[in-house]
């Protein structure tokens, strides 16, 4: 009596289906993020105090002295945009430890898109250098967040932001 040999083929198969399924689960969310990204910054209280100090920010140096005091005068919008929108560590109380995946996800991509607006043209590595202390980032994230910059060209060969 000679035995079947097992063919994994179709629960391989399945599994794939299963795994391209959730990933597509994630990809709508994260499309629905990017959807509604920052409307906050569209109605009061935000708008007047964004259509005040951005300007000023967009010609500072991300993390300067200046742009850190530029930031306390956007403190009454910012603090409400921390509240409304949870891809900032500071609408957590344990900060990076509350937030998913997905917040991270969206976080990761706003530092990007953030950095471009500045003088210097956005360094997503510089700003995982300043937001590893700000946010008391751990290590393996921190490399993480790199990688993924690499992953996606978002860095040079030699180093530098693209």
């Amino acid at each position: 009596m000679s035995a079947t040999p097992y063919d994994s083929a179709e629960s391989t198969r399945e599994h794939i289906g299963r795994v391209a399924g959730l990933l597509f689960q994630v990809g709508h969310n994260l499309d629905t993020r990017g959807r509604v990204h920052d409307a906050s910054k569209l109605a009061s209280p935000e708008k007047q105090l964004f259509d005040r100090w951005t300007p000023l920010l967009g010609g500072l140096k991300y993390g300067s002295p200046e742009y850190s005091a530029t930031l306390n005068e956007l403190r009454p919008a910012l603090d409400h945009h921390y509240a409304h929108n949870s891809h900032h560590p500071e609408h957590y109380p344990d900060g990076v430890a509350g937030m998913s995946l997905l917040d991270l996800i969206e976080m990761f991509c706003d530092w990007k898109a953030a950095g471009e607006r500045h003088a210097d043209g956005g360094d997503i590595l510089r700003s995982i250098e300043i937001n590893k202390t700000r946010f008391q980032l751990d290590p393996q994230l921190v490399a993480i967040l790199r990688n993924t910059a690499k992953e996606l060209g978002w860095v040079k060969p030699e180093g530098n932001a693209a």
